[in-house]
């Protein structure tokens, strides 16, 4: 072997081994950014959420990888040199890391696009593939710069409409997909009770150009999600254009928020057509 190609390997191998090597993630959202930053030997474990379809956005990425539930002692036995942690939950098992010195790690959630690339950068950041992170992050930003700009600013309107009744408004992810995708989001446009629920009859007296359900009428099968399944939002989804768009996609900051956003753009894209 030549001594400049030893001389190489001899430097990637130190670099590499100066990586993290045994990360364990104890949040849902590092769980689906980190598995698209590094090499599956290098995770110790992710939640057990992460291969859940009904919460993830990339189940099957996650699957074959061990898992946690987040306790303190479930934690530990992976020896971990790298936890990844968001700001909610397992608040007990954080405090006793630190006290352990482990190297903790808290990633922000992501309130808006920007936050989307900040949580995206610290991960990566925090896993050494700062490189890695800033290429995904350009290619989050390719396909959102490819989106189609309506034809004037904030005159369609959605709504994403949830199990419960439940919309988003100002300040939340879901909210910052739909301004993304060219929608004047109609959530504030309502009297929102307490909990942020908009009242059936005020969907009906004023429906959004877009009804957008975050989960098929049949997946829940409780009562708190008896209004996806109410007869009057199956006649309004019959007059009105709508589709059902996974909550996953945008429940966490991860590059998934891009696909959320170009699927709605197209809606936008026919709706303007249709009103020409």
């Amino acid at each position: 072997m030549a001594l400049g190609t030893f001389l190489a390997l001899t430097v990637a191998y130190a670099q590499d081994a100066a990586k993290p090597q045994r990360i364990v993630s104890l949040d849902l959202c590092t769980d689906q950014i980190l598995i698209g930053l590094v090499e599956r030997r290098r995770i110790a474990a992710v939640t057990h959420l992460a291969a859940d379809s009904a919460v993830s956005a990339t189940p099957e990425r996650a699957k074959g990888l061990p898992i946690t539930h987040g306790v303190a002692e479930d934690v530990l036995r992976y020896d971990p040199d790298l936890v990844l942690v968001g700001p909610f939950g397992v608040s007990a098992t954080v405090d006793l890391l630190k006290r352990l010195n482990k190297n903790v790690v808290l990633v922000p959630q992501a309130p808006d696009l920007d936050g989307v690339r900040a949580s995206m950068r610290a991960v990566a950041a925090a896993v050494g593939e700062k490189d890695k992170g800033e290429a995904v992050i350009a290619d989050f930003d390719r396909r959102l710069a490819a989106v189609p700009k309506p034809a004037r600013a904030g005159t369609v309107s959605a709504l994403i409409y949830q199990v419960g009744g439940t919309v988003s408004g100002p300040g939340s992810l879901a909210d910052a997909t739909l301004r993304a995708a060219g929608f004047h989001n109609m959530a504030m446009d309502y009297r929102l009770t307490r909990g942020g629920q908009a009242p059936l009859e005020s969907l009906v007296a004023r429906p959004p150009d877009l009804l957008v359900l975050s989960s098929g009428i049949g997946e829940y099968r409780t009562a708190l999600a008896d209004n996806l399944r109410h007869p009057a939002l199956q006649a309004l989804r019959r007059s009105r254009v709508s589709l059902e768009l996974p909550w996953q996609l945008w429940l966490c900051g991860t590059p998934e928020v891009a696909g959320a956003v170009e699927v709605l753009a197209a809606a936008r894209v026919a709706i303007e057509a249709r009103s020409r």
